[in-house]
């Protein structure tokens, strides 16, 4: 009895462990096709029977009634009438395969026949048709603009669901080429020279002007050293002000206020304003909006609060460290300059990195004995350390956060590694914040790696680190949770309004920004109180 109780047992395990196997799809056929067309998809690990299984198109999953054939190998299905072009998946058991490239032959480019007097963008040519994020592309066409003022590319970006309803329909989502990433090298009239953003999928590529949105095409993004993918999405409601006294003052005279918002990037999207008290003097420059206050007089009390909304994804990668190739690229030259802050040509920082690397290329395997090295000998505080800067740390071996994200920055720069660091606030789960840094390392071919010193080295409070990572000194080199919000990718160089203007600095504020505040004119004396990030609402998917 207890022989065949076991057996069965065993034969239990092995059959929800084949059934847990991730669906792989080999080929799919058309490639390019119409709507309501039978399509074929060959791989494995599809299952027997499709019960709660289901194929996604672009977002979309088509009902019951579209689906012919199902098999562990083999699935017909038909495309469903409202189906976009974009990657196909197939879904099993809470698993999801690798995308394979579907285009609406509709929505191919085609010559032009006759006049065309429409203003938005067209596009005739992109090449290459395929490549890496990085790579350098040539978009050819016409009615792209003169400029780039209010225009931008977009690229397909997706993101691991956690939902796998197969009635739930999802619209395609894209990332915008980076300025970060010194994305845009080139725009006229006819034609557009980007590098492939961070984040980026095969899918669809489009160009949006103030004119209107060009029809789709198709880009192929292949040749990456390893895979990104964007989970655990968290949607935080927001809050911040500044509240400004005046005690002494003079007409004219001004204040200005330099006032961050959430960065944008392919793991931080959909940056909303929700609220503001009053309308910025300049929107939205670089990543800030300045607000500006005239002739202020002495005992008046003003205020500015801002809200916004913004959805975050947790970062999971995983390389294969052979493929890793290092070039040269303008990201490269501006982000291993040494700076005041990343003091990368410090001769203690340069005579470490050389004993730690020793004679290492490999821009992974660099990265990550710096880490290593980093988390091993430099104690991180979790509270604000005395280091007055990144060289005292490593002089020291002692740092706080702030110090520790700049440290590791200023060594990866000194060899030769492309990096930022980055600023924000974590969020515990009591819905409280605090300031927090940490970096991210370019890697030819597949973008931004996160890194995260501090809390690989547990530097945080109990109630900010994901209880669900056990092992954190591997899981923060290559991995960051969706606990945070960025205020500031790099350092941020603003230039004063007035030549005469008395500028304020923060240091380890949630923006690595140089001007906070100016003073100009008859404002002689006054004090300012900047208020934390206040969480209002969140929502974990």
């Amino acid at each position: 009895m207890i022989k065949k109780f076991f057996t069965a047992v065993v034969l239990s395990v092995l059959f929800f462990s084949c059934n847990s196997k991730t669906p792989v799809i080999s080929s799919i056929d058309p490639k390019i096709g119409n709507m309501g067309e039978i399509i074929t998809l060959r791989g494995r690990n599809f299952g027997a029977s499709r019960e709660e299984a289901y194929v996604s198109i672009a977002g979309v999953a088509p009902t019951n009634s579209s689906y012919y054939t199902w098999q562990d190998d083999l699935i017909l299905l038909r495309i469903p009438e409202s189906s976009e072009s974009g990657l196909v998946y197939v879904h099993v058991r809470g698993k999801k395969s690798n995308g394979v490239l579907f285009s609406n032959s509709a929505a191919v480019p085609r010559p032009v026949e006759g006049e065309d007097f429409g203003m938005e963008p067209k596009i005739a040519v992109v090449s290459p048709g395929a490549c890496a994020p990085g790579t350098l592309v040539t978009i050819t066409g016409h009615n792209f603009g003169a400029s780039r003022e209010g225009a931008g590319v977009f690229f397909s970006w997706d993101s691991e669901a956690l939902s796998f309803n197969p009635y739930v329909v999802t619209e395609p989502e894209f990332v915008e080429v980076s300025e970060t990433e010194l994305g845009y090298e080139a725009w006229n009239a006819r034609e557009i020279r980007i590098r492939v953003p961070d984040g980026a999928v095969s899918g669809t590529l489009k160009i949006k002007t103030p004119n209107g949105e060009s029809r789709p095409v198709f880009f192929d993004i292949t040749g990456k050293p390893g895979y990104k993918n964007f989970k655990d999405k968290r949607s935080y409601t927001i809050s911040y002000s500044v509240d400004v006294r005046v005690t002494e003052s003079s007409r004219p005279n001004t204040l200005y206020l330099w006032m961050p918002m959430p960065v944008a990037s392919s793991s931080q999207r959909n940056v909303r304003l929700i609220s503001r008290s009053a309308d910025p003097f300049v929107e939205n420059h670089r990543g800030v909006s300045l607000f500006k206050l005239d002739n202020i007089t002495a005992g008046s009390n003003h205020s500015i609060n801002l809200s916004f909304n913004v959805e975050v994804y947790a970062v999971e990668t995983g390389m294969r460290p052979l493929s890793v190739r290092q070039g040269k690229t303008p990201l490269h030259t501006a982000y291993t300059q040494s700076t005041s802050l990343i003091p990368a040509d410090n001769p203690l920082i340069k005579t470490t990195v050389t004993g730690i690397i020793g004679r290492e290329q490999n821009p992974y395997q660099k990265a990550r004995m710096l880490y290593d090295w980093l988390i091993n000998n430099v104690e991180i505080f979790e509270s604000p350390f005395n280091t007055a800067s990144a060289v005292s740390a490593l002089d020291q071996k002692k740092s706080d956060p702030y110090n520790a994200a700049l440290l590791y920055a200023s060594l990866a720069r000194a060899a030769k590694l492309p990096c930022i660091p980055v600023a924000g606030v974590l969020i515990n789960r009591h819905s409280q914040t605090m300031r927090h840094y940490w970096t991210e390392i370019w890697i030819d071919d597949f973008g931004w790696l996160p890194v995260d010193p501090a809390l690989g080295a547990g530097a945080a409070p109990d109630s900010y680190i994901n209880k669900e990572e056990t092992d954190l000194v591997n899981y923060y080199f290559g991995n960051i949770d969706s606990q945070r919000i960025a205020f500031s990718r790099g350092e941020l160089h603003l230039s004063q309004m007035e030549s005469r203007g008395r500028l304020v600095s923060h240091t380890q504020s949630y923006s690595l920004q140089n001007i906070w505040e100016e003073a100009g004119g008859g404002l002689e004396s006054y004090s300012s109180l900047w208020g934390d990030i206040t969480i209002r609402g969140i929502y974990a998917q």
